[in-house]
Protein backbone atom coordinates (compact mmCIF):
# COMPACT_ATOMS: atom_id res chain seq x y z
CA UNK A 1 0.00 0.00 0.00
CA UNK A 2 1.51 3.37 -0.99
CA UNK A 3 1.54 6.13 1.62
CA UNK A 4 1.92 9.18 -0.63
CA UNK A 5 -1.08 9.13 -2.99
CA UNK A 6 -3.37 11.56 -1.12
CA UNK A 7 -6.29 9.32 -0.18
CA UNK A 8 -9.85 10.27 -1.15
CA UNK A 9 -12.28 9.02 1.52
CA UNK A 10 -15.79 8.72 0.10
CA UNK A 11 -17.55 8.52 3.48
CA UNK A 12 -16.61 10.63 6.49
CA UNK A 13 -18.37 12.94 8.94
CA UNK A 14 -17.20 15.61 11.35
CA UNK A 15 -17.28 14.32 14.99
CA UNK A 16 -19.11 16.75 17.24
CA UNK A 17 -19.90 14.66 20.32
CA UNK A 18 -23.59 14.28 19.46
CA UNK A 19 -23.33 11.28 17.12
CA UNK A 20 -26.27 9.49 18.76
CA UNK A 21 -28.53 12.22 17.40
CA UNK A 22 -27.56 11.29 13.83
CA UNK A 23 -29.70 8.16 13.98
CA UNK A 24 -32.96 9.55 15.33
CA UNK A 25 -34.47 9.20 11.85
CA UNK A 26 -34.28 5.40 12.24
CA UNK A 27 -36.15 5.18 15.53
CA UNK A 28 -39.66 4.76 14.04
CA UNK A 29 -38.46 1.60 12.28
CA UNK A 30 -36.48 0.02 15.11
CA UNK A 31 -37.77 -2.62 17.50
CA UNK A 32 -37.57 -1.80 21.19
CA UNK A 33 -34.39 -3.80 21.81
CA UNK A 34 -32.46 -1.56 19.38
CA UNK A 35 -33.79 1.85 20.35
CA UNK A 36 -31.40 2.43 23.24
CA UNK A 37 -28.27 1.73 21.22
CA UNK A 38 -25.85 4.61 20.92
CA UNK A 39 -25.29 3.46 17.36
CA UNK A 40 -27.85 1.27 15.53
CA UNK A 41 -25.18 -1.19 14.39
CA UNK A 42 -23.50 -1.34 17.79
CA UNK A 43 -23.92 -5.12 17.93
CA UNK A 44 -21.38 -5.37 15.07
CA UNK A 45 -19.07 -2.39 15.71
CA UNK A 46 -17.56 -2.99 19.13
CA UNK A 47 -15.22 0.01 19.27
CA UNK A 48 -17.34 2.93 18.10
CA UNK A 49 -15.13 6.06 18.19
CA UNK A 50 -15.90 8.63 20.88
CA UNK A 51 -14.42 11.97 19.93
CA UNK A 52 -15.94 14.92 21.71
CA UNK A 53 -14.01 17.93 20.42
CA UNK A 54 -15.00 19.95 23.49
CA UNK A 55 -13.78 23.50 23.00
CA UNK A 56 -11.74 22.56 19.95
CA UNK A 57 -13.02 23.25 16.47
CA UNK A 58 -14.37 19.89 15.22
CA UNK A 59 -13.41 20.67 11.63
CA UNK A 60 -9.83 21.43 12.63
CA UNK A 61 -9.75 18.21 14.66
CA UNK A 62 -10.93 16.25 11.64
CA UNK A 63 -8.37 17.90 9.36
CA UNK A 64 -5.62 17.00 11.83
CA UNK A 65 -6.69 13.36 11.71
CA UNK A 66 -6.94 13.41 7.92
CA UNK A 67 -3.42 14.82 7.67
CA UNK A 68 -2.16 12.24 10.15
CA UNK A 69 -3.48 9.38 8.03
CA UNK A 70 -2.74 10.75 4.56
CA UNK A 71 -6.32 11.62 3.58
CA UNK A 72 -6.32 14.47 1.10
CA UNK A 73 -10.08 14.79 0.54
CA UNK A 74 -13.21 13.43 2.21
CA UNK A 75 -16.86 13.30 1.15
CA UNK A 76 -19.25 14.72 3.76
CA UNK A 77 -22.98 15.31 3.88
CA UNK A 78 -24.46 18.80 3.59
CA UNK A 79 -28.01 20.12 3.50
CA UNK A 80 -30.25 23.09 2.84
CA UNK A 81 -31.50 23.78 6.35
CA UNK A 82 -34.65 21.63 6.34
CA UNK A 83 -34.03 18.57 8.60
CA UNK A 84 -37.28 17.01 7.38
CA UNK A 85 -35.90 16.75 3.86
CA UNK A 86 -32.13 17.11 4.22
CA UNK A 87 -30.94 14.62 6.81
CA UNK A 88 -27.21 14.70 7.50
CA UNK A 89 -26.74 18.43 6.99
CA UNK A 90 -24.16 18.98 9.72
CA UNK A 91 -20.92 19.30 7.76
CA UNK A 92 -21.58 22.37 5.62
CA UNK A 93 -19.16 24.43 7.67
CA UNK A 94 -16.33 22.04 6.75
CA UNK A 95 -17.04 22.53 3.04
CA UNK A 96 -17.28 26.31 3.47
CA UNK A 97 -13.99 26.59 5.36
CA UNK A 98 -12.01 24.04 3.38
CA UNK A 99 -13.53 23.43 -0.07
CA UNK A 100 -10.26 21.90 -1.24
CA UNK A 101 -10.46 19.17 1.41
CA UNK A 102 -14.16 18.34 1.80
CA UNK A 103 -16.42 17.04 -0.97
CA UNK A 104 -20.10 18.00 -0.48
CA UNK A 105 -22.88 15.46 -1.06
CA UNK A 106 -26.63 15.59 -0.44
CA UNK A 107 -28.73 12.77 0.99
CA UNK A 108 -31.97 12.29 -0.94
CA UNK A 109 -35.21 10.59 0.12
CA UNK A 110 -37.50 9.63 -2.77
CA UNK A 111 -40.53 9.98 -0.48
CA UNK A 112 -40.15 13.75 -0.85
CA UNK A 113 -40.94 13.62 -4.55
CA UNK A 114 -40.30 16.70 -6.65
CA UNK A 115 -39.51 18.82 -3.56
CA UNK A 116 -36.56 16.49 -3.06
CA UNK A 117 -35.53 16.81 -6.70
CA UNK A 118 -35.64 20.60 -6.41
CA UNK A 119 -33.48 20.36 -3.28
CA UNK A 120 -30.97 18.33 -5.25
CA UNK A 121 -30.79 20.95 -8.00
CA UNK A 122 -30.52 23.78 -5.48
CA UNK A 123 -27.69 22.03 -3.63
CA UNK A 124 -25.88 21.53 -6.93
CA UNK A 125 -26.30 25.16 -7.97
CA UNK A 126 -25.61 26.83 -4.61
CA UNK A 127 -23.24 24.46 -2.81
CA UNK A 128 -21.65 22.60 -5.69
CA UNK A 129 -22.41 19.10 -4.46
CA UNK A 130 -20.42 16.40 -6.21
CA UNK A 131 -22.83 13.54 -5.50
CA UNK A 132 -26.23 12.50 -4.21
CA UNK A 133 -26.47 9.78 -1.56
CA UNK A 134 -29.34 7.50 -0.53
CA UNK A 135 -30.14 4.92 2.16
CA UNK A 136 -33.15 2.95 0.86
CA UNK A 137 -33.71 0.98 4.08
CA UNK A 138 -33.46 4.18 6.13
CA UNK A 139 -36.29 5.91 4.30
CA UNK A 140 -39.66 5.88 6.03
CA UNK A 141 -41.39 4.23 4.30
CA UNK A 142 -38.56 2.29 2.75
CA UNK A 143 -37.95 2.72 -0.99
CA UNK A 144 -36.43 -0.14 -3.01
CA UNK A 145 -33.43 0.74 -5.16
CA UNK A 146 -35.41 0.16 -8.37
CA UNK A 147 -38.64 1.80 -7.17
CA UNK A 148 -40.04 4.38 -9.57
CA UNK A 149 -39.94 6.96 -6.76
CA UNK A 150 -36.17 6.94 -7.25
CA UNK A 151 -36.35 7.53 -11.00
CA UNK A 152 -36.69 11.35 -10.95
CA UNK A 153 -33.58 11.49 -8.76
CA UNK A 154 -31.64 9.15 -11.03
CA UNK A 155 -32.68 11.18 -14.06
CA UNK A 156 -31.66 14.44 -12.41
CA UNK A 157 -28.25 13.00 -11.45
CA UNK A 158 -27.72 12.09 -15.11
CA UNK A 159 -28.71 15.62 -16.13
CA UNK A 160 -26.39 17.21 -13.55
CA UNK A 161 -23.66 14.67 -14.36
CA UNK A 162 -23.10 13.68 -10.73
CA UNK A 163 -22.95 10.17 -9.26
CA UNK A 164 -25.43 8.79 -6.75
CA UNK A 165 -24.07 6.66 -3.90
CA UNK A 166 -26.64 4.13 -2.67
CA UNK A 167 -26.46 1.63 0.18
CA UNK A 168 -26.94 -1.95 -0.94
CA UNK A 169 -26.91 -5.33 0.77
CA UNK A 170 -28.25 -6.41 4.15
CA UNK A 171 -28.22 -3.22 6.20
CA UNK A 172 -26.66 -3.12 9.64
CA UNK A 173 -29.53 -1.51 11.56
CA UNK A 174 -32.20 -4.04 12.52
CA UNK A 175 -34.70 -3.00 9.88
CA UNK A 176 -35.81 -4.97 6.78
CA UNK A 177 -33.29 -5.09 3.94
CA UNK A 178 -35.17 -6.42 0.89
CA UNK A 179 -35.29 -2.89 -0.53
CA UNK A 180 -31.48 -2.96 -0.79
CA UNK A 181 -31.07 -6.24 -2.66
CA UNK A 182 -28.09 -5.74 -4.95
CA UNK A 183 -29.70 -7.36 -7.99
CA UNK A 184 -32.23 -4.48 -8.07
CA UNK A 185 -29.43 -2.28 -9.40
CA UNK A 186 -29.46 -4.24 -12.66
CA UNK A 187 -32.76 -2.67 -13.71
CA UNK A 188 -31.59 0.82 -12.73
CA UNK A 189 -28.45 0.51 -14.87
CA UNK A 190 -30.52 -0.80 -17.79
CA UNK A 191 -32.96 2.11 -17.57
CA UNK A 192 -30.28 4.76 -16.86
CA UNK A 193 -27.09 3.61 -18.63
CA UNK A 194 -25.56 7.10 -18.27
CA UNK A 195 -26.09 7.18 -14.50
CA UNK A 196 -22.92 6.88 -12.42
CA UNK A 197 -24.12 4.59 -9.64
CA UNK A 198 -21.79 3.90 -6.70
CA UNK A 199 -22.62 1.03 -4.35
CA UNK A 200 -22.16 1.66 -0.64
CA UNK A 201 -21.97 -0.56 2.44
CA UNK A 202 -20.72 -3.86 1.14
CA UNK A 203 -23.48 -5.44 -0.99
CA UNK A 204 -23.28 -8.54 1.23
CA UNK A 205 -24.35 -11.29 0.89
CA UNK A 206 -24.49 -10.37 -2.81
CA UNK A 207 -20.90 -9.23 -3.32
CA UNK A 208 -20.55 -11.73 -6.16
CA UNK A 209 -23.62 -10.17 -7.81
CA UNK A 210 -22.08 -6.71 -7.31
CA UNK A 211 -18.93 -7.80 -9.12
CA UNK A 212 -20.90 -9.40 -11.94
CA UNK A 213 -23.03 -6.28 -12.39
CA UNK A 214 -19.97 -4.02 -12.47
CA UNK A 215 -18.55 -6.18 -15.22
CA UNK A 216 -21.83 -5.79 -17.10
CA UNK A 217 -22.55 -2.07 -16.63
CA UNK A 218 -19.87 0.54 -17.51
CA UNK A 219 -21.06 3.19 -15.04
CA UNK A 220 -21.56 0.99 -11.97
CA UNK A 221 -18.97 1.29 -9.17
CA UNK A 222 -18.32 0.06 -5.63
CA UNK A 223 -17.08 1.84 -2.49
CA UNK A 224 -15.92 0.10 0.67
CA UNK A 225 -17.86 2.21 3.19
CA UNK A 226 -18.92 0.77 6.56
CA UNK A 227 -16.53 -2.18 6.35
CA UNK A 228 -13.30 -2.56 8.29
CA UNK A 229 -10.58 -3.45 5.75
CA UNK A 230 -10.12 -6.93 7.18
CA UNK A 231 -13.73 -7.68 6.18
CA UNK A 232 -13.71 -6.38 2.59
CA UNK A 233 -15.53 -9.04 0.53
CA UNK A 234 -13.16 -11.40 -1.27
CA UNK A 235 -15.27 -11.22 -4.43
CA UNK A 236 -14.73 -7.45 -4.60
CA UNK A 237 -10.97 -7.68 -4.03
CA UNK A 238 -10.63 -10.38 -6.68
CA UNK A 239 -12.58 -8.18 -9.09
CA UNK A 240 -10.43 -5.12 -8.29
CA UNK A 241 -7.27 -7.14 -8.91
CA UNK A 242 -8.44 -8.31 -12.33
CA UNK A 243 -10.97 -6.63 -14.59
CA UNK A 244 -12.30 -4.18 -12.02
CA UNK A 245 -9.28 -2.05 -11.14
CA UNK A 246 -11.11 1.09 -12.32
CA UNK A 247 -14.35 0.25 -10.49
CA UNK A 248 -13.57 -0.10 -6.76
CA UNK A 249 -12.97 2.92 -4.50
CA UNK A 250 -12.01 3.46 -0.88
CA UNK A 251 -14.58 4.77 1.58
CA UNK A 252 -14.30 4.68 5.36
CA UNK A 253 -16.83 5.00 8.15
CA UNK A 254 -15.41 7.61 10.53
CA UNK A 255 -16.69 8.44 13.09
CA UNK A 256 -19.94 6.52 12.60
CA UNK A 257 -18.54 3.10 13.41
CA UNK A 258 -14.80 2.96 12.70
CA UNK A 259 -11.82 4.99 13.80
CA UNK A 260 -9.31 6.17 11.23
CA UNK A 261 -6.65 4.49 13.32
CA UNK A 262 -8.28 1.08 12.91
CA UNK A 263 -8.97 1.58 9.20
CA UNK A 264 -5.43 2.67 8.38
CA UNK A 265 -3.92 -0.01 10.62
CA UNK A 266 -5.76 -2.77 8.74
CA UNK A 267 -5.64 -1.31 5.24
CA UNK A 268 -2.02 -2.32 4.37
CA UNK A 269 -3.00 -5.97 4.80
CA UNK A 270 -5.64 -5.80 2.06
CA UNK A 271 -4.32 -7.99 -0.80
CA UNK A 272 -4.48 -5.51 -3.67
CA UNK A 273 -1.92 -5.49 -6.47
CA UNK A 274 0.62 -2.65 -6.52
CA UNK A 275 -0.88 -1.02 -9.61
CA UNK A 276 -4.41 -1.19 -8.16
CA UNK A 277 -3.67 0.67 -4.92
CA UNK A 278 -3.43 4.22 -6.38
CA UNK A 279 -6.67 3.68 -8.30
CA UNK A 280 -8.43 2.32 -5.22
CA UNK A 281 -7.22 5.03 -2.85
CA UNK A 282 -7.51 8.07 -5.11
CA UNK A 283 -7.54 7.93 -8.89
CA UNK A 284 -10.92 6.26 -9.42
CA UNK A 285 -12.68 8.67 -7.07
CA UNK A 286 -11.02 11.69 -8.67
CA UNK A 287 -12.29 10.56 -12.08
CA UNK A 288 -15.79 9.35 -11.17
CA UNK A 289 -16.64 12.37 -9.01
CA UNK A 290 -14.82 14.86 -11.26
CA UNK A 291 -12.57 16.18 -8.49
CA UNK A 292 -9.68 17.38 -10.66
Amino acid sequence: MPTDVGVVDLMLSIPRGNEKDWYQFLKPQLREESKDYEFPVQYMFKDVPHLDPGKNDPVDLTLHLMDQYGIDKAMVGVGLGDPNRNRGAGDMDAVTKHPDRFIPSLNVDPNHGMDGVRDLVKAYETIGIKAATAFPAGCNPQVPINDKKFYPFYAKCVELDIPICVCTGVCGPRVPSACQETFLIDEVCWYFPELKFVMRHGAEPWADVAAKLMLKWPNLYYSTSAFAPRYYPKEILDFANTRGADKVMYAGYFPMGLSLDRIMRELPDVPLKADVWPKFLRENAMRVFKLD
